[in-house]
């Protein structure tokens, strides 16, 4: 039950009984998705880059497709990818951009980024670390310099590399299956 109500409309309002479908997985709820315990960060970005984290929230296997809020704690640039599906994106807090674009995110913009772009994602100077909120429906196809591509990225990479680092930070790596809905 949410919190109690005390002045507002709907008080005495009753739930909807049995509101879960049999065999529906209940939702996941996160509070303050872009803070918490430091071991739930894992390292990522291709080549790996120092201070750069994702923290997944959420993760669709049979959709190829998760949401996380990526991190870059220094100016740097975090990964070069093409991706053929849309991305989502809302800054939490810092400033980041596109190279490849006219804009610079910072607090409170939202990006939709349509299938079929190129990217190279860097983060800026700025006394709060780049925290953006993703929806990726992948694959991510990384790039060099020349946008070939070197390999790919897809939700059963994403959920092979944060296993790994579950188990190497004690988390444990059946944690992920509680973020897979």
């Amino acid at each position: 039950m949410p919190e109690a109500p005390t002045t507002e409309p709907w008080a005495g309002t009753p739930p909807v009984p049995h509101s879960l479908r049999p065999g529906a997985k209940p939702e996941a709820y996160m509070s303050k998705i872009a803070e918490g315990d430091e071991r739930l960060w894992v390292p990522i970005g291709r080549p790996q880059v120092e201070d750069v984290y994702s923290k997944p929230v959420w993760i669709s296997p049979a959709l190829n497709m998760w949401a996380d809020v990526l991190m870059a704690k220094k100016p740097c640039i975090v990964n070069r990818h093409y991706h053929p599906k849309p991305i989502w994106a809302y800054t939490i807090s810092g400033k980041w951009a596109y190279l490849e674009h006219e804009w610079t995110a910072t607090a409170g913009d939202f990006i939709f980024e349509a299938p079929g772009e190129s990217h190279t994602l860097v983060s800026y100077e700025h006394p709060d670390p780049m925290r953006v909120f993703f929806v990726v429906s992948g694959p991510l196809m990384w790039l060099d310099e020349q946008g070939n591509t070197l390999g790919h990225y897809d939700v059963f990479d994403y959920m092979k590399d944060a296993r790994a680092h579950y188990e190497e930070v004690g988390i444990g790596a059946a944690y992920l299956d509680s973020l897979i809905r």
